[in-house]
């Protein structure tokens, strides 16, 4: 029986992805900032620990008590929907230290491990932004691109040790509490955005096509499982459609 780590659990993505690998017979290390019990099913086969992708004395303590990980997800991240000159420089901080620092320093505690025995796979979810320019998302859009090219690159030096690393990309996901984070840190649209910034909101109100839990969930799996997956997965009809495949 298999063993997945994933961060970020306690809603959206990494909450629908839990309850999908434990669904389908697999371990369950599900981490969060702050964990409540009330969220996934209790059993034997799954387990909470308390986890800051910002603090490497957690990460450190969080793999210790991990043990055996056979597929690290990681999908801890923070939102941001803003121009640039309306965020502070520590907003920035912030959400570079979420999305891409804590997605490495995550990476790197694994390796070790994976390395060893030769085994051995790390999924990075990033976003569907990175396949298109959009406006008031250059931070976020750069803290995600980071990580693709973080990724595509590591991917190359771990091969040789059966080690797979790969990407999810999803679109638009209004079940999740991406807004809500967003918010959080986004700090005010400058007066001279708003235009454009109501132009966004309404475009994306307008929008059918987003991304549900579900289809983020299904592709992490399909990777965690297939050796012949590709190495970007978009999800969700508008990451499709982002990517050029749905029309």
């Amino acid at each position: 029986m298999k063993t997945v780590m994933i961060t970020g659990c306690s809603s959206g993505f990494g909450l629908e992805t839990a309850h999908y690998f434990l669904a389908q017979g697999w371990n369950v290390i599900a981490t969060m900032r702050e964990p409540r019990e009330n969220l996934l099913p209790s059993g034997e086969r799954l387990r909470l620990l308390r986890l800051d992708v910002t603090k490497q004395e957690s990460i450190d303590r969080a793999i210790a008590e991990a043990g055996h990980i056979d597929v690290l997800v990681n999908n801890a991240g923070v939102g941001m929907l803003n121009a640039l000159e309306g965020v502070s420089a520590d907003a920035v901080r912030e959400v570079f230290e979420t999305n891409t620092l804590g997605t490495i320093a995550m990476t790197r505690a694994v390796l070790p491990q994976f390395r060893e025995r030769r085994s051995g796979v790390v999924i990075n979810v990033t976003s569907a932004v990175t396949l298109k320019p959009l406006p008031l998302l250059a931070v976020y859009s750069a803290s995600k691109a980071a990580v693709n090219a973080f990724t595509e690159s590591l991917a190359m030096e771990v091969s040789p040790f059966n080690i797979r690393v790969g990407l999810i990309l999803p679109g638009r996901s209004p079940a999740t509490r991406f807004g809500e984070n967003a918010q959080r840190i986004m700090g005010t649209i400058p007066a001279d955005y708003r235009e454009l910034s109501q132009r966004v909101f309404n475009g994306m109100a307008e929008s059918e096509r987003v991304t549900h839990p579900a289809d983020v969930a299904k592709a992490i799996w399909q990777m965690a499982n297939d050796p012949a997956a590709p190495m970007r997965l978009p999800a969700g009809e508008d990451a499709l459609e982002m990517a050029g495949l749905l029309a």
